[in-house]
């Protein structure tokens, strides 16, 4: 990075350090930094056969494909659960940002739907991942607004999946009306907000009540251009109307703000991973304890 993106990390460190509450929103551009990406390489890994079959070129528009049978749309589906939802992340991003946010009153608004924030060891009550999980399935009429866990049958659908198709007694059925379950991502008018969803939602708009006109950094993480009436808009509104907030932008090409708060903003247009690897060291330095001339440090036995 250059001299002006260390300069805008070391703000962005002391922003953290200054303010009594930070709101991180975070869009795929986080996982992809950790290295969570959709095509290229690890998409020809997990789905070679499918690749050479359908002609996929990458696991968000495949995960619209119209598959013509139950047990090849899970197929298809439990891969992209499995490796997106399940398997250790390939780097330590989501944990870099953990410790960056050590000893601040936090909260983390986001679209992705991997998991990733309560795997790094993010506190559940401090998420709201607005758009669904991987982990989940609901009724795709839906009957009714409940969620199930799918990692058993996933693993499963894993192990035992054949030919691009999983055998049929693991294809998943709604409990209650029989119909095919579907993912609970919020892909059309019938995503379920479940009892977790409103809960986590009122959490949020708590978090903002109690801190608004505070000092208080919205920090937004690898947000596109894709649903920013979620997070990045409502950003730039929060940090307009409170003079006393920072906004925090960091991404590739997005580093971006509104000239009406551009003098409270930072903007870093690079790689998140990096960013935040070199902000954890920036702290470290920063705030690491100095000893007066003369002293001798010893170590608690």
């Amino acid at each position: 990075m250059n001299q002006t993106m260390n300069a805008e990390i070391s703000r962005l460190v002391d922003a953290i350090s200054a303010a009594d509450a930070v709101m991180v929103g975070a869009g795929s551009g986080l996982s992809a930094a950790a290295g969570f990406t959709y095509s290229g390489k690890r998409f020809q890994a997990y789905f070679a056969d499918f690749i050479e079959t359908y002609g996929f070129s990458d696991m968000y528009s495949a995960g619209f494909y119209p598959f013509k049978t139950l047990e090849e749309q899970w197929a298809y589906w439990s891969r992209h659960i499995w490796y997106n939802r399940y398997v250790e992340a390939p780097k330590d991003t989501y944990d870099n940002l953990l410790q960056l946010l050590t000893g601040k009153d936090f909260f983390v608004l986001t679209t992705n739907v991997d998991h990733r924030f309560q795997l790094a060891g993010f506190p559940k009550e401090r998420l709201f991942y607005t758009q669904g999980d991987y982990g989940l399935w609901q009724c795709s009429i839906p009957c009714h607004d409940s969620t199930y866990d799918n990692f058993e049958i996933v693993a499963r659908m894993i192990k035992e999946q054949h030919d691009m198709r999983v055998p049929s007694e693991l294809v998943p059925y709604c409990p209650r009306c029989g119909e095919p379950m579907s993912m609970n991502l919020r892909a059309d008018a019938t995503f379920v907000e479940d009892a977790g969803w409103h809960q986590a939602a009122h959490r949020y708009q708590d978090f903002l009540e109690a801190h608004a006109g505070g000092d208080i950094v919205f920090l937004e993480l690898g947000v596109g251009a894709n649903t920013p009436g979620i997070i990045k808009y409502p950003f730039w509104n929060h940090t307009y109307t409170n003079a006393s907030a920072t906004y925090a932008c960091v991404n590739f090409d997005y580093a971006q703000a509104p000239v009406e708060i551009r003098d409270r903003s930072i903007l870093i247009d690079g790689d998140i991973h990096e960013a935040l690897t070199l902000a954890l060291q920036a702290r470290a330095i920063c705030c690491a304890p100095t000893l007066r001339p003369g002293m001798v440090h010893h170590e608690h036995r």
